[in-house]
């Protein structure tokens, strides 16, 4: 990126304002078990508010490809075409099961670096994760066994194996990792779905997790890569066919099966823009709540080169948004 387009500071900002839309026109469908509606109203409202952001942004990671997602597909763009060029990665509901059934974790997500910094394998749908907060960065690795990598933290941490806890999404995938946790002696908390939050909740104070394992999205690792860069964590992936046509696919295309992917390789950039929504509420962040006046909203915003962590708390009047806000908020 040349020097005549920096990034904007306010983008934290703005990106909070897209967030923040996306979760108050998801949140209306919470516990009311239609997934398919909460992520349409989710996507309408993210990208009218994308569309008024000063950036020239291209969706590297999205609903799908165009084919298969009417609005925000890999390739789309965004933004009101204005400097800087940007790469922007989109998750208008991560866990929209969990919306669907009023569970708690539900948030909304989106991030953005320069032009061509980010990662997207074609045609693979997962990759392998483990990842850390700060106090685990440099101290784990993919090469390693689960017990090698639990018994570093706990030393890096000054703790027990017994007093760590790991987040496992709960798949019938990940039986033997669960044992080999189970003999490592780590608690485990399961997720039924949401890993972004998950990978998040190590860097977080408070959440009772110190680390992520397991086998989840590869589009959710790399918007998961951008909020660690934030926050000084570490994440790293390997690619996960998910069988041999996806796997002779993969070697096609070149792509590193074998490789451990490190953050660096996920998200080049080193001036990342993060904001997470809570849609229902969770360890990171609050969900939406309504009142007579209203609703509130809880958001982090972060960027990578400042270091910054904004946690923003914030009340809607939904009567004069939905005044002049291209958005149902209804």
């Amino acid at each position: 990126m040349s020097r005549s387009e920096p990034l904007d500071r306010n983008l934290a900002f703005e990106l909070a304002r897209v967030t923040e839309a996306a979760a108050l026109a998801a949140a209306r469908w919470m516990g009311r078990g239609d997934k398919n509606a909460a992520d349409q109203a989710a996507v309408n409202a993210m990208r009218v508010t994308l569309a008024s952001v000063d950036m020239d942004g291209v969706i590297v990671i999205g609903e799908g490809e165009k084919d298969e997602a009417p609005m925000l597909y890999i390739g789309e763009e965004i933004g009101n075409g204005l400097p800087p060029k940007v790469d922007v990665a989109v998750d208008p509901i991560d866990g929209t099961t969990l919306l669907s059934k009023g569970m708690p974790n539900a948030v909304s997500v989106v991030a953005l670096s320069e032009r061509g910094t980010m990662y997207y394998p074609p045609g693979i749908v997962y990759m392998e994760k483990l990842a850390v907060g700060p106090e685990g960065k440099g101290h784990v690795s993919l090469e390693c066994s689960v017990q090698e990598n639990i018994r570093s933290l706990a030393k890096a941490k000054g703790v027990d194996p017994r007093d760590l806890t790991v987040v496992i999404l709960d798949r019938p995938r990940h039986a033997e990792l669960v044992e080999q946790v189970r003999q490592a002696g780590a608690r485990i908390k399961f997720i039924t779905d949401g890993d972004v939050a998950g990978g998040i909740m190590p860097c977080i104070e408070g959440t009772g997790v110190d680390m992520l394992l397991g086998i989840g999205g590869a589009p959710e690792a790399v918007v998961t890569a951008c909020a660690l860069k934030c926050l000084g964590g570490e994440i790293q992936c390997k690619l996960w066919p998910r069988n041999e046509e996806e796997r002779a696919q993969a070697e096609a295309n070149g792509l590193p099966l074998n490789k451990v992917l490190q953050m660096d390789d996920l998200v080049r950039g080193d001036d990342v823009f993060m904001s997470l929504t809570g849609v229902t509420h969770g360890e990171l962040v609050g969900g939406v709540r309504y009142t007579a006046r209203g609703a509130y909203t809880e958001t982090l915003a972060m960027r990578s080169r400042s270091g910054t962590i904004r946690r923003i708390h914030s009340h809607h009047n939904l009567g004069k948004l939905s005044r002049y806000a291209a958005v149902a908020y209804g």
